[in-house]
């Protein structure tokens, strides 16, 4: 069984962040019928969803209708989102039984302070509320190096706005119960123009995730953002041959010998922080 599943219900973003790669697709969102149809081919392969590859997935109208449907087969939903449109939708994903946000903070950050801290300020009324209710929450601050200094006046303010106990640990700061703040690098998206990233590889696609675009195309990992490693279709065939197909099973035992099989894999610098 897989760690999670990445379905991206929607291609369409309500913002345009330098850190993100993006995508030369066309703009589409997945319906009901869709949906429905990938969690039943998903069933035994994954007890957790994430609502997005690109995209972002509180852009989609049906969001609350996918958690719902999500939890009545008895996978866990997760979301996540630049932030920007949780507070008009929020009530919308609790009560429909969100299981965990993970809220991107540096959407903002090269934007107005002021207009920064607004932001925050209004994501950490959404924690404090989700929280309660049972939702865990994460602030993402993955731009070590690219902040300007201001990940540590989005820190403050939060401490401002959230009491709790601000322990650190290795992954970041528990603020408190089911509120945290996860640190990392920014990262570089895998682009099939860039160099070739070094001589061994390795990677969690297909062994511990894959993603499945909005077409319906499977792809190994939740980088793919232009479904360049497609592996198939999950509205016409059966997942567990996508999953054992030639392509596939290459890819991961690749990785097992440390060798990438797919040009994209080989120009992952994501992919670089799991060579040892």
């Amino acid at each position: 069984m897989y760690n999670k599943v990445y379905v991206e219900i929607t291609n369409i973003c309500n913002m345009n962040c330098s850190f993100c790669h993006g995508h030369s697709r066309a703009p589409r969102q997945m319906s009901i019928q869709e949906f429905e149809c990938i969690l039943g081919k998903l069933a035994g392969q994954t007890n957790y969803i994430y609502y997005h590859l690109m995209g972002e997935p509180l852009v989609h109208p049906q969001l609350p209708n996918f958690i719902k449907m999500s939890g009545a087969r008895g996978y866990k939903s997760i979301i996540t989102t630049n932030g920007t449109l949780l507070s008009e939708r929020q009530d919308e994903i609790l009560d429909a039984g969100v299981h965990k946000v993970n809220i991107s903070l540096h959407s903002f950050e090269e934007g107005k302070t002021e207009d920064h801290l607004e932001y925050v300020g209004r994501l950490a009324d959404f924690a404090k509320k989700a929280s309660e209710l049972g939702t865990i929450v994460v602030f993402r601050l993955w731009n070590e190096g690219f902040d300007d200094g201001k990940n540590q006046l989005t820190l403050g303010f939060l401490r401002q706005n959230i009491s709790g106990e601000w322990a650190e640990n290795s992954r970041g700061i528990r603020i408190r119960d089911k509120i945290f703040v996860e640190f990392g690098e920014r990262f570089e998206w895998p682009d099939g123009s860039a160099e070739i990233k070094g001589n061994r590889f390795n990677c969690y696609g297909l062994k511990d995730q894959f993603g499945v675009l909005v077409d319906g195309t499977v792809v190994p990992c939740c980088l793919d953002s232009d479904g360049a490693i497609s592996l198939g279709n999950i509205f016409r065939q059966d997942i567990k041959e996508i999953l054992n197909s030639k392509r596939a099973t290459d890819i991961v035992e690749g990785f097992r010998c440390g060798k990438a099989s797919e040009e994209l894999c080989k120009r992952c610098g994501y992919a670089q922080r799991f060579v040892r």
